[in-house]
């Protein structure tokens, strides 16, 4: 039996790829230090003899007995409410917790994938974001902290996939949704389903014309089981590329909450939000075979049906 570590098993993402591994026939050992994910994420694998589950912090020293085929580094505040309270930490979780975890790696001869983002083109000057474009990252900013640990936890990880020969693999995220993800979680999809859902206004930041490509998570933890198992070692991009502005998101996620009576207010624009955001998905389905599947309004539904248990 494949034995496999996943860190931030009890986040929204860790979480979803902790069910797929058992489903697969994979023993999990899931590790979180709980600062944002949540033990109720993983309450039914708790009982099951193939996963396991660490509460510890991989910014410190990771120790897993027994043999390890893949890791899974998942481990990190995702959001910017998030880590613009935990700025340190996050910073630590991309540096040290990738070195830390790289090592566990090159002990046990296991193969590494990295949970990166597509917040490393920062606010981009191209569009769509293909994987050789290197960003516009303002490294000082306020989303500097998230943005640049992820920057170094890529050229630290293809420098132990250079140096030591280490198996390694890069995805880059682009934003992802559904069940699991937190209810205050900041960001613009649960943001306007927690507000749609409690007739709260829908708060739009700026004009609402900034673009993202919103994808479900079951596509995403499809393209990273593939991205596992390829050998493929420069990053991918995995994110669906159908691109709207969040003026529209807001605007859908009203007709499907039934009954609401949220109306849509402006706030200001936070600094260095990113003006547009959509992936090039070439390498995706080229290396890959991968393309997403779920329907933004399938996936917007099924979304909906798991906040309306969360708020009510």
């Amino acid at each position: 039996m494949k034995r496999i570590l996943i860190t931030g098993a009890a986040g929204f993402l860790g979480s979803h790829l902790s069910d797929r591994f058992i489903n697969e026939g994979y023993e999990v050992i899931g590790m979180d230090n709980l600062i944002t994910g949540d033990m109720d994420n993983i309450a039914h694998l708790m009982p099951l003899e193939k996963f396991s589950f660490h509460h510890h912090d991989v910014s410190n020293y990771v120790h897993v007995a027994g043999d390890l085929d893949y890791i899974l580094h998942f481990a990190s505040p995702a959001s910017p409410i998030d880590y613009l309270k935990m700025p340190i930490q996050t910073l630590k979780v991309g540096s040290l917790g990738t070195h830390n975890l790289l090592g566990l790696a090159k002990a046990k001869g296991a193969r590494m994938l990295i949970a990166s983002t597509s917040e490393v083109y920062g606010d981009p000057l191209v569009n769509p974001q293909p994987e050789e474009y290197w960003g516009n990252v303002n490294p000082i900013g306020p989303r500097g902290v998230y943005d640049e640990a992820k920057r170094f936890q890529e050229a630290m990880t293809m420098a132990y996939h250079t140096y030591h020969g280490l198996e390694t693999r890069i995805i880059r995220i682009f934003n992802t949704y559904g069940p699991r993800m937190r209810v205050n979680d900041g960001r613009a999809l649960p943001a306007f389903f927690s507000q749609a859902i409690e007739n709260k206004d829908i708060t739009v930041f700026g004009d609402g014309s900034q673009t993202r490509a919103f994808c479900y998570v079951d596509d995403l933890v499809e393209g990273i089981y593939r991205l596992l198992h390829s050998d493929y070692s420069l990053p991918v991009n995995i994110g669906n590329p159908d691109e709207i502005t969040i003026l529209q998101a807001a605007e859908e996620v009203l007709k499907i909450v039934e009954g609401t009576t949220s109306k849509i207010i402006h706030q200001g624009l936070p600094k260095d939000d990113p003006k547009v955001r959509r992936p090039d998905i070439t390498k995706a389905q080229n290396l890959l075979d991968w393309n997403p599947t779920v329907d933004r309004h399938d996936g917007f539904r099924r979304t909906y049906e798991y906040f309306k248990t969360k708020l009510n």
